[in-house]
C-alpha cells in the first residue's frame, strides 16, 4: 500500500487534484488527449513505482486536464501481464487513480471479433467478460484500505455508465455494438481452434487486457466501463493471418476518431 501513496503523493505534488474521471487508452488510441485542455503530461518514467510500458506502440504518458469543468486523468498506454509483469503491477495504476479521487473509470482496447456480426473498424461496449488469464490482481494479501475479501463481480460494468456510453454513441450516430469481451495472456494471437472454443463459451470479442483493471475497479467500489475497437475479423474458418502488428494499429487508428468524441460526450454528460 505504501507504493500507491507514494505514486499518489508524488501526483498530488505535481498538481493533480481529484481528477473526476479516468480513462484507459489502449493500442492504437490516442487521439482522445487532443480534447483535453491544458494537459499536463508526465511520462510514466518519472512517477515512483509506475511500471514502465514495453509495448512500442504504447507512448507511456500520464496526461492530467480539462474535459469542459471536469478534471481526466488519462493513461496514454496500460500495462499488460504478457510484459511480464505481475497482476498488481499491471493494475498498479487503476489503484492510484482511485487514491486521487476518481469517480468513473472508462477503458478501451483493441480486440479482436469472434461474434461473425463485429467487422473492423466496429466499437463494441463490453456487457461481460470471460476472464481466461492465468493470473488475478486480488491474489494475495487483501488491500482493506481499498477493497474487501471477496467483491461482487455480478455486474462488472456499470449500467449506469454503460448507458451514458450508449446514449453518447446515438448523439453522435456512432453504432455501438455490444458483447462479452474474453481476456487471454497473449501475446500470440489464438488459433482456429482457440476461436472455435471461444465462441462456444459465449466470447464475441478477445483481447489481452482490460480484465485485470476491471477487476481491479470493482474491488475498489469504482464504476467501470470499457469499449472495445474490433480491428481483426476472427472466423476460423475464414482466417486471414496478420502478418504485422502494424495491420491492427491501422484498423484502431482508424476508428479512434469516433471513439474519442464518445468519451469525450459522455464525460461531459457524466
Amino acid at each position: 500500500m505504501n507504493t500507491l501513496y507514494e505514486a499518489a503523493d508524488f501526483l498530488k505534488q505535481k498538481g493533480i487534484h481529484e481528477p473526476f474521471a479516468g480513462i484507459v487508452l489502449g493500442t492504437g488510441l490516442h487521439q482522445f488527449i487532443h480534447y483535453i485542455n491544458n494537459p499536463v503530461v508526465i511520462p510514466y518514467s518519472d512517477i515512483p513505482n509506475f511500471p514502465l510500458s514495453t509495448v512500442e506502440f504504447h507512448k507511456g504518458n500520464l496526461i492530467y486536464g480539462n474535459i469542459g469543468e471536469k478534471k481526466v486523468l488519462a493513461m496514454q498506454g496500460r500495462f499488460h501481464f504478457y510484459e511480464g509483469y505481475t497482476m498488481q503491477q499491471v493494475v498498479f495504476p487503476i489503484r492510484v487513480m482511485k487514491l486521487l479521487g476518481i469517480q468513473y473509470l472508462l477503458l478501451t482496447n483493441a480486440a479482436g471479433g469472434i461474434n461473425l456480426n463485429f467487422k473492423k473498424g466496429d466499437l463494441a461496449l463490453i456487457n461481460d467478460h470471460i476472464n481466461l488469464q492465468t493470473g488475478n490482481p486480488l491474489t494475495g494479501k487483501n488491500i482493506d484500505a481499498l477493497g474487501s475479501r471477496f467483491p461482487d463481480m455480478s455486474e462488472p460494468y456499470n449500467k449506469y455508465l454503460c448507458n451514458v456510453l450508449q446514449q453518447a454513441a446515438d448523439k453522435l450516430n456512432v453504432p455501438l455494438k455490444e458483447g462479452v469481451y474474453a481476456a487471454v495472456n497473449g501475446p500470440n494471437l489464438e488459433t482456429k481452434a482457440e476461436y472455435r472454443y471461444l465462441k462456444i463459451i459465449g466470447a464475441d470479442m478477445v483481447g489481452m487486457s482490460t480484465v485485470p483493471e476491471v477487476i481491479a475497479a470493482n474491488h475498489a467500489q469504482l464504476p467501470c466501463a470499457a469499449v472495445s475497437v474490433i480491428t481483426d475479423e476472427c472466423d476460423p474458418d475464414n482466417l486471414q493471418p496478420i502478418n504485422n502488428i502494424a495491420e491492427i494499429i491501422e484498423v484502431a487508428g482508424k476508428a479512434d476518431k469516433q471513439l474519442s468524441q464518445i468519451l469525450y460526450q459522455t464525460i461531459l454528460s457524466l
